[in-house]
């Protein structure tokens, strides 16, 4: 655990923007790495060497730590550039090296052995046995599969008390064994244990009965309002069990799942497991509070997945009747790193109010001036648009998301605030309503 003693909050990044977004919407550590070996080739190719050292350099400034993926499978004409990529990675001085598979955790120990080794949870760890072959390699901790109970992962401890765990409590889950999928490899020659899942698991698909004799080939029709996303896993939600995890004592890592996921997702996704982390050592757990935070975000629907129970027991692990649907609200702004303008991301317009969500741990004034005014209700601050001017004095109606001029604000807020607004109002906006867009408007928990 943390030096505090408190389970670590681990978040995902993608690129460096979302990288200290995470960090300074509360996370302990993040997760991330260039696209070399990462089972994230999408995010991973936002990120170079540069940019990943300017991440780590900015996360130990803030006492946060970096854990760099590596945890692709190699084949054998790979190995020789697995440990190169591993000597330039470990030059960058990360907290640790995730990896996946016991002959890179022999690489890593011997090209970079003052680096901590982390098992990814694509090795598939559910038991103490396999636990402890790779402690005895050397791993400190293990990332365990998602398909692991909270019972196994106590009995793990029980058997190797020094072996941290680590575990996903939100996000994205896969229709395969932790990953272990060809079906994208399939059909689109994406191979997602080498980083390039197509995600066709989220497609809907038609089914089709054909007789070899005749030729003949029937569509079957599904039944009405089941759909055909057959493959379709609902995302992981764990926060109304933060409190169960962290009683049992056994847990020394949360983990977010969304390298590729938005900005949004992560700020507001990592503030709610801090303060859900928070709230339980301070006795104030109240999982209703995260919840309306989450549902926020774009997701699949939700499930509390398999820690807390087994997969025979679960009936609700799939969405049937989309892909994704939208959150309760919808991104409106990002305040830029400095603090002094901003950036759409949905259409704004003189005269609309937007929420302000803030970093864990930032405050600021009420204003009310020719640019715009920021009031408090009920605790939760708006911000009004008076005005609506480009950094070089060009004045707007509105401005669209397409717009990449940096606009200023009433007052400086502290980087990466967010600014939102209801996603009906959102949709209103641009002309759409629910049966006019593919996506779904309330999220299911």
């Amino acid at each position: 655990m943390t030096e505090n003693n408190k389970v670590e909050l681990l978040a995902p990044a993608g690129n460096l923007e979302k990288m200290k977004i995470a960090l300074n919407y509360g996370a302990d550590a993040v997760y991330g790495g260039t696209s070399t070996f990462s089972l994230r080739i999408r995010s991973g190719k936002e990120f170079d060497m540069d940019s990943f050292a300017k991440g780590i350099s900015y996360a130990h400034e803030r006492g946060k730590k970096v854990y760099a993926t590596v945890n692709s499978f190699p084949f054998n004409s790979q190995i020789k550039l697995y440990e190169n990529h591993i000597a330039k990675i470990a030059e960058l001085n990360p907290d640790a090296l995730i990896v996946s598979s016991p002959g890179v955790v022999k690489i890593a120990h011997r090209i970079a052995p003052d680096i901590p080794v982390h098992l990814s949870t694509q090795a598939n760890v559910m038991n103490a046995m396999d636990a402890e072959v790779y402690y005895d390699l050397g791993v400190k901790r293990i990332i365990v599969a998602r398909e692991i109970s909270l019972k196994d992962c106590e009995a793990i401890k029980s058997v190797i008390p020094d072996l941290e765990l680590e575990v996903f409590v939100h996000g994205s889950m896969c229709f395969a064994y932790s990953g272990r999928c060809l079906i994208s490899a399939l059909q689109t020659g994406r191979v997602p244990n080498r980083g390039s899942c197509a995600n066709d698991c989220r497609f809907p698909y038609e089914i089709y009965a054909h007789n070899p004799e005749s030729g003949t080939t029937f569509r079957l029709d599904e039944e009405e309002g089941i759909g055909t996303y057959i493959m379709n896993a609902k995302d992981m939600n764990m926060a109304s069990h933060v409190d169960e995890i962290l009683a049992s004592g056994v847990i020394d890592s949360l983990k977010i799942e969304g390298r590729t996921k938005s900005p949004y997702y992560a700020g507001v996704v990592t503030k709610a497991y801090r303060h859900a982390i928070d709230d339980y050592y301070a006795r104030d757990f109240d999982a209703s509070r995260y919840q309306r935070e989450l549902n926020t975000t774009q997701n699949r629907g939700f499930t509390d997945a398999y820690l807390i129970s087994r997969p025979f027991e679960k009936n609700d692990a799939e969405s049937h009747e989309f892909s994704i649907q939208y959150g309760t609200h919808q991104v409106a702004g990002l305040v830029g790193e400095d603090g002094t303008t901003w950036r759409c991301k949905d259409k704004t317009c003189i005269g609309d109010a937007v929420e302000i969500v803030l970093p864990v741990g930032a405050n600021i004034e009420l204003v009310d001036n020719e640019y715009g005014k920021i009031d408090e209700v009920n605790g939760q601050y708006w911000m009004t648009f008076k005005k609506i001017v480009t950094a070089e004095g060009k004045e707007l109606e509105c401005v669209h998301s397409g717009n990449l001029n940096a606009l200023l604000l009433p007052t400086p807020l502290p980087g990466y605030t967010i600014l939102r607004r209801k996603i009906d109002e959102a949709l209103e906006k641009k002309g759409l309503t629910e049966a006019s867009t593919p996506m779904k408007l309330e999220p299911k928990v």
